[in-house]
C-alpha cells in the first residue's frame, strides 16, 4: 500500500546554481539505523531522544546493532545530511560540496558512493589511523535516539582547510553551513573559525546548528566564538531551551530567538537571523527584531517512518533556498517540504526526485 501523504509544492522558482555554491564542514558518519525495543535503551542507560556521544559503556551498541537486528546503512552526519537534501532539492550535480574525515574502509567508500550517487562532492581528508565514524540510530516506536562514535571525524587536520585544493573549495562557496558538532573535535573550532573569517570577509552567509544541548553545556566558549559569525542560527526547541539555561534567561522561546539574533556579530552586512524548530508545533524565526511563526503543515501519524534526519532535512531545505537567493518564507516552506518527506523515509534516505520548484 502507497503510504506517501499528499505533497504541498506550492509556488516557487528555479535559479541555476553554480558547482559549489553551498559548502558544509561536519563529521561524516556513516549511520547504522534499526528498530529496537525499549529495553535496549534501558541496557544501554539511554533516554529516548538522547544525542550523545559513545562512551566505553556504549561500544557493543554497534555490534550488537548488526548481529542481532536487521539493520540499513545510511550516509549520515548532521551537517553531511543537511548537505545531501540541499543538493536533493537543487538538482544542480555538484552544487554542494562537504568538507570532514574518514578512515580507509569499506564505510568510507559506502559514504563517498551515496553522496556520489546524490550530487555531492565530498572532499574528504581519509585516515589511516582511525576507522570511519558510526552513529547507532535506535529507534523505538518512531523515536530516534543517536550514539555516535566519531572515530575518524575526531581527526579532520586543520590543515587540510589549508591545502590549495580545500582554499579553492571555500573560494568558490557562496554560503557556508556548520554543524555544532565539530566544537567537540580538536582542530574542529579552528576549522570553523578559519571559514567564518573567509565568510565575513568575503561578505558571504555563514550558517551555524546548535546541534545538541551537550555542546551549549561543555563547549560553550567555543560555540560563542562561532556564533558571534554567524549570520543565520538554527536549533531545535531543546537546544533553544539549554542556551535560555546557560544565559539565565526566563523567557518564552520566541523571546529566546530574539535575543540570540541580537547578541553582538562580526559582520554588519546583514543581520543574524535565529530559526528554530519545534517538531510539528510552529517554526520560530527571529529577524530584524521581529518574530514570525510558522505552521507546520500536518501530517498524520500514519505517514511517518522515522523522525531521522527531519531538523537536518528542514535545514536542507531552508538553504537550498538561500542559496538561490529566496526570502526568508519560502526558505522555511521548503525546510518543512523537505522534513516532511524525509520523516516518510527510513533514516535520511532521499527519494523521488522532489517536487518543489
Amino acid at each position: 500500500m502507497d503510504v506517501t501523504a499528499p505533497t504541498y509544492e506550492g509556488p516557487g522558482f528555479v535559479k541555476p546554481v553554480k558547482k559549489g555554491a553551498l559548502m558544509g564542514f561536519g563529521n561524516p558518519l556513516l549511520d547504522i539505523s534499526a528498530e529496537v525495543p525499549e529495553d535496549f535503551l534501558v541496557k544501554y542507560k539511554l533516554k529516548s531522544g538522547d544525542i550523545i556521544l559513545a562512551e566505553e559503556s556504549h561500544v557493543p551498541i554497534y555490534a550488537e546493532l548488526i548481529e542481532n537486528y536487521k539493520v540499513d546503512f545510511i550516509a549520515g552526519g548532521a551537517t553531511q545530511n543537511a548537505i545531501r537534501v540541499a543538493q536533493w532539492i537543487l538538482r544542480s550535480e555538484n552544487a554542494t560540496a562537504f568538507i570532514g574525515c574518514v578512515g580507509r574502509d569499506k564505510y568510507s567508500e559506502e559514504l563517498v558512493n551515496c553522496c556520489k550517487k546524490d550530487g555531492v562532492a565530498t572532499h574528504y581528508l581519509v585516515t589511516d589511523e582511525v576507522p570511519t565514524g558510526t552513529c547507532a540510530v535506535l529507534v523505538v516506536d518512531k523515536e530516534r535516539t543517536l550514539v555516535a562514535n566519531l572515530a575518524a571525524a575526531n581527526q579532520y587536520k586543520h590543515s587540510h582547510t589549508q591545502s590549495s585544493k580545500i582554499q579553492q573549495v571555500v573560494a568558490n562557496a557562496e554560503i557556508f553551513y556548520c554543524g555544532g558538532f565539530p566544537l567537540s573535535t580538536p582542530d574542529g573550532p579552528e576549522t570553523m573559525l578559519s571559514i567564518c573569517k573567509h565568510a565575513v570577509e568575503n561578505n558571504k552567509p555563514f550558517c551555524l546548528n546548535l546541534s545538541a544541548p551537550f555542546l551549549i553545556q561543555f563547549f560553550w566558549e567555543k560555540l560563542q566564538e562561532v556564533l558571534y559569525h554567524a549570520d543565520y542560527l538554527f536549533g531545535n526547541e531543546s537546544e533553544a531551551a539549554e542556551f535560555s539555561k546557560k544565559q539565565g534567561w526566563e523567557c518564552p522561546l520566541p523571546e529566546v530567538a530574539l535575543r540570540i539574533a541580537a547578541m553582538p556579530k562580526a559582520s554588519g552586512a546583514r543581520c543574524r537571523t535565529v530559526v528554530i524548530t519545534q517538531g510539528s508545533d510552529s517554526t520560530i524565526v527571529a529577524q530584524n527584531g521581529k518574530v514570525t511563526l510558522y505552521p507546520v503543515p500536518k501530517l498524520e501519524k500514519q505517514y511517518i517512518v522515522d523522525t531521522n534526519g527531519a531538523g537536518d532535512s528542514f535545514v536542507g531545505g531552508f538553504l537550498a533556498k538561500l542559496v538561490q537567493q529566496c526570502e526568508v518564507p519560502e526558505c522555511v516552506r521548503a525546510g518543512h517540504y523537505a522534513a516532511r518527506v524525509i520523516i516518510q523515509q527510513n533514516g535520511c534516505s532521499l527519494p523521488r526526485a522532489p517536487d518543489i520548484a
